[in-house]
């Protein structure tokens, strides 16, 4: 059971990690080869696609599990420390809180059309 909430743990700082280089590679504090990593390991991480498919057997997760985290950490070593424990704290606010209340809104209401043209196409058959 421990194990289980380590790897939450470690999963829930990766997440947080990600945003944050991605942050930084936006940051005007953060120069050019550090920003270039930042982005580049953010937006691989953030990707769909996979250097390698996932369907391939035990190489597919070797990026996931292997190759990702090593560019986190790589990167994480580029960013100024202080900098790095900023960018940080805003992304643990940013992934605590919803992102926008209004897309909530939408979504929630695009379910309940949905669940509402189901319902009627179902009383439609009976």
């Amino acid at each position: 059971m421990q194990l289980i909430s380590k790897a939450k743990l470690w999963a829930k700082s990766l997440k947080r990690d990600i945003v944050a280089l991605w942050f930084a590679a936006r940051d005007p504090r953060v120069p050019w080869h550090a920003k270039t990593v930042a982005g580049t390991v953010a937006a691989y991480a953030l990707s769909p696609i996979d250097l390698i498919p996932d369907f391939i057997p035990v190489l597919g997760y070797l990026d996931d599990l292997l190759i990702v985290p090593l560019g986190i950490m790589l990167a994480i070593r580029l960013v100024p420390v202080e900098v790095m424990i900023e960018l940080r704290t805003e992304a643990a606010k940013r992934i605590e809180r919803p992102s926008s209340r209004l897309g909530m809104i939408f979504i929630l209401a695009v379910w309940l059309a949905c669940i509402i043209f189901l319902a009627l196409a179902l009383s439609r058959l009976a």
